[in-house]
Parts: C-alpha cells; sequence; structure tokens
C-alpha cells in the first residue's frame, strides 16, 4: 500500500538557511525510501498571510496548504522552537486548516502525522508537545516517535544540511513510521472515504 500514498511534509522557517526544513526534507527523504510519495510544503516558499477568519476564503498558496494537507495519507510537520513553543508562521499555517472544518470528515480526520523540532538549546520537547495538542485538535494521529532535535545547529552544516548520520537516521526513521501506520489506517476500509481525497487531490492540483 506505501506504494499509492502521498505523505506531506510542513514546516520550515522564513529564514533562508533552516535547521527545521533541513530535517523535515530528511525526513521526507525516509518516507520516499519506504516507497511514498512525498510533496514539501516549505513555509518561506508559501509565504502565506495572515489567517483571517472574516477573509472570503483561501486562495493561492493558502488553498495549495489546505487542499494539500486534506488530500494527504500521512503529514510530517516541522518548527523551530521559538520562545518556549512553535513558530508563529508555523502557527499561522495550522491555524489556516480551520478551513476545513466544514468538510467531511472535518479538519485532518484520521491522518497520520509526525512531529520534529529544531532547537538551539535542550528544550525541543515543549514545540513537540504543542504540535502534539494541535494534532488532537485537527483531529489526526501523531506517531509515537517523535524527533525533538537539540542543540540543531550543531546538527547541521552552515548550507542547512544534515552532517549528524544518527540524527538523520532518526528523522529518516520517522519519515518510514508515518508511512507504516499511514499504511495500516489506509488498508482499514472502514476509516476511509476516498471520494473525499480524491477530491482533494483535485482540488490541490487546481490551486497549484
Amino acid at each position: 500500500m506505501a506504494g499509492g500514498l502521498t505523505i506531506v511534509g510542513l514546516g520550515g522557517s522564513l529564514a533562508r538557511v533552516s535547521h527545521s526544513r533541513a530535517a523535515l526534507q530528511a525526513a521526507l527523504e525516509g518516507a520516499e525510501a519506504a516507497g511514498a510519495s512525498t510533496q514539501l510544503l516549505d513555509l518561506r516558499e508559501l509565504d502565506l498571510p495572515m489567517y483571517n477568519p472574516d477573509s472570503a476564503g483561501p486562495t493561492g498558496s493558502a488553498g495549495t496548504l489546505i487542499e494539500s494537507s486534506y488530500a494527504a495519507h500521512g503529514l510530517i510537520w516541522s518548527s523551530p522552537l521559538y520562545q518556549g513553543t512553535i513558530s508563529g508562521a508555523f502557527k499561522n499555517a495550522l491555524d489556516w486548516l480551520h478551513e476545513l472544518g466544514r468538510r467531511d470528515p472535518p479538519y485532518l480526520h484520521d491522518k497520520v502525522i509526525g512531529l520534529i523540532s529544531a532547537a538551539g538549546g535542550t528544550q525541543g520537547l515543549q514545540a513537540i508537545n504543542t504540535m502534539e495538542f494541535c494534532v488532537r485538535a485537527l483531529r489526526g494521529w501523531a506517531v509515537p516517535y517523535v524527533v525533538p532535535l537539540a542543540a540543531a545547529p550543531r546538527a547541521f552544516d552552515a548550507d542547512g544540511r544534515v552532517r549528524d548520520e544518527q540524527v538523520e537516521a532518526q528523522l529518516e526513521t520517522l519519515g518510514g513510521e508515518v508511512v507504516r501506520v499511514a499504511g495500516r489506517f489506509a488498508a482499514d476500509a472502514s476509516l476511509q472515504r476516498q471520494h473525499e481525497c480524491d477530491e482533494a487531490a483535485e482540488r490541490a492540483a487546481a490551486a497549484g
């Protein structure tokens, strides 16, 4: 089933060189090695407007974010740790997913989500904890295996590439774990509304 799965990576930061983005790319490589197709939603490239519930509706990059996330079988989220929690840019991206509340099924219902944080110090788990609350609010399932990167600058080179083999292995393991669990969910027909995934994929293609 892995060959038919799509895993979407959401995250990074607005910085040109982003440890959280590099970590996310490594995890997506692990998902690809496990047989899934992947898509990277880089917050720097998306350049999302601030979420406003009174706006006319999502267009452009916000539409791409919403439809790609809804069409995915699983997701991997990655955020830097700012002031003890996820970044404002990452939280804004999650706020845009509030638009999925009127879908059937709503939000990220029964989607499998892997979590990564990149911290300059030793408190990376704080961002992971925040993301876990968000996963539950959006009705998804966080895989138990998480990657809170402490002292992230030591694990990456000046261009943002992973240089620590152990960290790289952890990230690739997370990607493979998301694929494994997403495959279990996809194989259970009682959890699936395939027409919704197909329609979301069509909307994602149109938004792009």
